[in-house]
């Protein structure tokens, strides 16, 4: 883990926290409990998500840490999409599944926008066969602005029902996108923003990343500007990380080379700066990366239920999911994920059976990120006052400055929810407190 001084230069590590326990810790020998799990019917109404992962992208940027994969032809790709569409079919059969709708539904990558309109047309037409998401709350469809076209655009919110777009804009400087990687250049954003604006999506998000390699307190602000002048439902802002396996980060350990990306106080002070400006245009912080422009019409169903504990069904090469109160990561590997599939298995890879104490310390980690936790929640789900069981963790992030005290709820400050992420692994057990946490 990266350490909070201020003056701390962004070294190779994994900073953003998503799960608990670490990843690092997850192993094949779960799997015959997650299957069990998966036989077996809810036990309770939980809600339920589904995430499809695509995991093609035109370039792969030198901070991307994901599994994707650029110059695949046609034929590639056609491939996946069915074994996609496959292995959802055999997942909609599972006895987890119950009689439960789905609340909320995520395409992520990659880079799901990737697909052709024609593409994307037959994997709804596919799915359909197999499953509804008709009365999903959210259905979020991340998308980068180069691969956009107004009939894909259309497609998106006509043929697959998509509700929260989620443009990855990152940067408005094309030098600076062109040194980051990106595939997309400013005019491809304002391009499509046009044709996002005439398909009157309910929400619209916009990415950023603070800290991205050259970035520069006056191409910050403008940024800003520009968002703000676009003015979409909601703006996610990531502080750029170097997890191991990056360009920037093989780069740096391989030639001994100091790190390209900004300090991280530098980049807390972009972060801030963002905040006030947005606040100051009508926005309100929802979480350490995200702002709202209206709370009354934009929710994050996808955020709020998974980090309360909901199911999700993760489909796709390397997807990680969450059942019947374990966890679960499909197969990593193209050829393997594939041959799995088409044999007619589920593309099980490795997972993680939680007791109920991690259970409530990954509850614990992933609603703090929101800027507050409610004791009596946890009371109730868990049995557990968090206060008197992390009194000294609390107590010390107080003293810092980082966080604040109620009788009904802990806050953290401004300064604690810029630096969130590395306040979470104070809660971890110990024995995965200086684990490698993917």
């Amino acid at each position: 883990m990266t350490s909070t001084s201020s003056d701390d230069k962004t070294e190779v590590g994994s900073v953003f926290i998503s799960n608990y326990p670490p990843y690092s810790q997850w192993n094949a020998e779960a799997l015959e409990d997650v299957r069990t799990r998966m036989q077996s019917p809810p036990a309770n109404d939980n809600p339920l998500g589904l995430y499809l992962h695509i995991p093609f992208c035109r370039k792969r940027c030198k901070f991307c840490y994901f599994k994707v994969f650029t110059d695949v032809n046609a034929g590639e790709v056609q491939r996946y999409v069915d074994a996609l569409c496959d292995e959802i079919s055999m997942v909609s059969k599972l006895p987890v599944m119950g009689n439960r709708p789905f609340r909320f539904v995520y395409f992520g990558g990659g880079t799901p926008s990737f697909l052709s309109p024609k593409q994307l047309t037959k994997l709804a037409d596919r799915l359909h066969e197999h499953i509804t998401w008709d009365g999903a709350e959210e259905v979020t469809f991340e998308c980068e602005p180069g691969t956009l076209s107004e009939t894909k655009v259309k497609t998106l919110r006509e043929k697959l029902g998509v509700t929260r777009l989620s443009l990855g804009v990152e940067n408005f400087n094309d030098a600076l996108l062109e040194e980051n990687g990106r595939a997309h250049l400013s005019k491809q954003v304002f391009a499509a923003w046009e044709w996002i604006e005439a398909a009157n999506f309910p929400n619209v998000n916009i990415d950023l990343i603070a800290g991205m390699v050259g970035e520069t307190w006056d191409n910050w602000r403008d940024n800003i500007r520009r968002t703000i002048e676009m003015s979409p439902e909601s703006v996610t802002i990531y502080q750029m990380e170097l997890p191991f396996n990056t360009i920037y980060s093989k780069d740096m350990l391989g030639n001994k080379t100091e790190s390209p990306v900004a300090p991280w106080q530098t980049k807390r002070d972009w972060v801030d700066f963002a905040f006030d400006e947005l606040i100051a245009a009508g926005y309100k912080v929802s979480s350490g990366y995200t702002l709202v422009k209206d709370t009354g019409k934009v929710n994050f169903s996808y955020r709020d239920n998974l980090w309360r504990g909901a199911d999700l069904i993760a489909t796709g090469i390397a997807s990680f999911g969450h059942v019947h109160g374990v966890h679960y990561q499909n197969l990593p590997h193209m050829n393997e994920y594939l041959e799995t599939v088409e044999a007619g298995n589920l593309p099980l890879g490795r997972g993680y059976v939680p007791t109920p104490h991690q259970s409530l310390v990954r509850e614990l980690i992933l609603l703090l990120k929101r800027g507050f936790v409610e004791r009596d929640y946890f009371q109730e789900k868990f049995g557990a006052d968090i206060l008197t069981q992390w009194r000294e963790v609390w107590d010390r992030y107080v003293e810092q400055g980082l966080a604040e005290i109620h009788d009904d709820q802990i806050r953290l400050t401004r300064e604690g929810l810029l630096r969130v992420d590395s306040l979470l692994p104070a809660f971890f057990e110990p024995e995965h407190q200086n684990v490698r946490y993917t």
